[in-house]
């Protein structure tokens, strides 16, 4: 049974034996979906005495914060997410003062120190600038899970190291903890925590378990008595329920619409007319349709008649066009828009009037260097769209890139496409099944190591190295690796054997595209296009080699073939003198 994240929340902030309360601080637990695709944000912020305006920095932290985290693409991680935020919030804040009267004075300007938490699924991840801290209450004691940032320079002298607005740019901590039923932990400023003892504070959580927020008065009026100088704020987090089940619930569950029939020509369909059928595989059936609100040509996908009693399957089907939505690329298959109500469930998007890459390997078997160079920038292009938003493609093989009438390369087909922000709402599991086709599938794959953009690198490398010799980089002996040692012993065949016309150094550049390794493949998308292009000297010093140092196998069945010759010249030369 799906559970939804849930926790309990006490606050408490005064502005102590101060003027005014420079500290400011806030929670948002948003409604699903974005509990679970987002989590939940608590954060503190801390100004300092010696600015006027640092109020207005820390409240303008924190209400950024709570704001622009939740506009943050659903398919980022947490961390990718807040950090970009902060950034952008450091970045506003230190031009604030660089516009005012004390450009040259950040003890005066807009500085504050910042420490956040977002709860999502069952992990707990912390970003944390400055002096104000994050505890987690263990019995009566407090653990301390952020780091100070303050200079000691004597017993009486002291200064922030890092804070938010000092510099143009911002080194923030990040952490994450796992986090279950029970847990508490604690937010606070230096005016507390520097006068209150963890036994009072974990005893004043645990006394006051039905009313947080007066738990957390008393915490603050503790350290007023304790005779504090400095503003007072404290937050306390509960989680009452842990989430289960998986983030992929968010969208709805499968049986919420009905399965489709499978459709047939001239067949009228939820407002759709059926022209006729373009594939059918056992993942999926696709069809061309005919909008009837407009007349457009579409392409119309029902799930698959032999998956429909695979819940984990119909989950993927429903990601689909989650994913397409979120992806502005003319390289990248485009969904259409949903004008009225939908009564089964079914994707419909773009048709493409064109042929698959893998066909159209079949009608050109000896491309030139150059039309394969544009066609591997094309599907670059749509990869980086995937990677930008933290999403790997993860099937990227022949039959699912096509090329229309004008050339125009695009990626289709988004049943296994990890999207880095859901996998990570979703509580730590066994290890995934493999969803790419083998033949193209990363090493790393089959080993169960952490997978990257560069594991669609691979793919890419391989499709490049197919469309140049019509063969395969390992043939069908990757899908049979499952260790590393297995891989390490992999041969790969090289791309010069079959088509002499092709540049030496291209040859280096695949190689390094698809090596077992990830980390000795290409880090990026824009330097495997580069070096595809341009002759990169570590490839192009291999070229000139000997041929015994840049291919053995070659060099040794070459001189067998010398010597066979000789022998054979030599036995002639024998019965010619008999």
């Amino acid at each position: 049974m799906s559970r939804e994240l849930k926790i309990s929340v006490g606050q408490h902030s005064d502005k102590g034996r101060k003027e005014t309360n420079q500290d400011f601080h806030g929670v948002l637990v948003p409604e699903e979906p974005l509990l679970g695709l987002k989590g939940i944000a608590i954060v503190l912020a801390d100004g300092i005495s010696s600015s006027p305006v640092s109020r207005i920095a820390a409240e303008s932290a924190v209400k950024g914060f709570l704001t622009d985290y939740y506009c943050t693409s659903e398919a980022w991680s947490v961390k990718t997410s807040a950090q970009r935020v902060l950034a952008a919030t450091n970045s506003w804040l230190h031009a604030q003062t660089r516009r005012s009267q004390h450009a040259y004075d950040m003890d005066k300007g807009y500085v504050c120190t910042l420490s956040a938490m977002v709860i999502k699924s069952t992990t707990a991840h912390i970003f944390h600038i400055g002096d104000s801290r994050i505890y987690r209450v263990s019995g009566n004691a407090l653990e301390q899970l952020t780091n100070d940032h303050r200079v000691i320079i004597s017993s009486q002298q002291s200064y922030l190291g890092r804070a938010l607005g000092v510099n143009p740019q911002i080194e923030i901590d990040y952490q994450s903890h796992q986090v279950e039923k029970g847990d508490v932990f604690v937010l606070a400023t230096d005016g507390v925590y520097e006068h209150v003892p963890a036994r009072f504070i974990a005893r004043a959580i645990r006394d006051g378990a039905d009313d947080l927020d007066q738990a957390a008065k008393a915490i603050v009026e503790q350290a007023w008595e304790q005779g504090s100088p400095d503003n007072l704020t404290v937050q306390i987090v509960r989680i009452d329920v842990s989430p289960a089940g998986e983030a992929s619930e968010v969208f709805g569950q499968p049986s919420e619409l009905p399965l489709p029939p499978l459709l047939e020509a001239r067949m009228a369909f939820d407002g759709y007319r059926i022209v006729r059928e373009l594939h059918a595989s056992s993942r999926s059936h696709i069809y061309l349709a005919v909008d009837a609100d407009n007349d457009e040509l579409v392409a119309l996908k029902i799930p698959s008649i032999d998956l429909r009693g695979d819940p984990a399957y119909l989950k993927r089907f429903m990601m689909e066009e989650w994913v397409a939505r979120r992806i502005n690329s003319a390289h990248v298959l485009k969904p259409c828009l949903q004008s009225r109500k939908r009564n089964y469930l079914y994707v419909v998007t773009e048709f493409i009037d064109g042929q698959t890459l893998a066909q159209w390997m079949i009608d050109h078997p000896k491309p030139d260097l150059e039309t394969i160079r544009g066609i591997v920038e094309q599907i670059a292009k749509g990869l980086r769209a995937f990677h930008r938003k933290e999403m790997l493609h993860q099937d990227l093989r022949p039959d699912n890139v096509m090329i229309d009438r004008t050339g125009t390369v695009k990626i289709i087909d988004f049943g296994s496409t990890r999207v880095t922000g859901v996998v990570e709402a979703s509580p730590p599991a066994g290890r995934d099944d493999i969803l790419g086709t083998f033949q193209y599938t990363a090493p790393e794959y089959f080993i169960g190591e952490n997978v990257s953009s560069r594991s669609d690198i691979f793919s890419l490398g391989v499709i490049t190295y197919q469309m140049l010799t019509g063969r395969l980089p390992y043939g069908a002996k990757m899908a049979r690796t499952r260790t590393k040692s297995q891989q390490r012993k992999l041969k790969y065949r090289s791309a010069l054997d079959d088509n002499s016309e092709i540049p030496a150094w291209i040859d280096g550049v695949l190689k390094k595209a698809v090596h077992p390794d990830p980390y000795k493949r290409y880090e990026a998308l824009s330097e495997f296009l580069h070096d595809l292009r341009y002759p990169n000297a570590e490839f192009v010093n291999a070229a000139t080699a000997p041929l015994i140092e840049r291919n053995p196998l070659l060099f040794w069945k070459g001189l067998s073939a010398v010597l066979l010759l000789v022998v054979v010249a030599l036995l002639a030369m024998l019965h010619g003198g008999g």
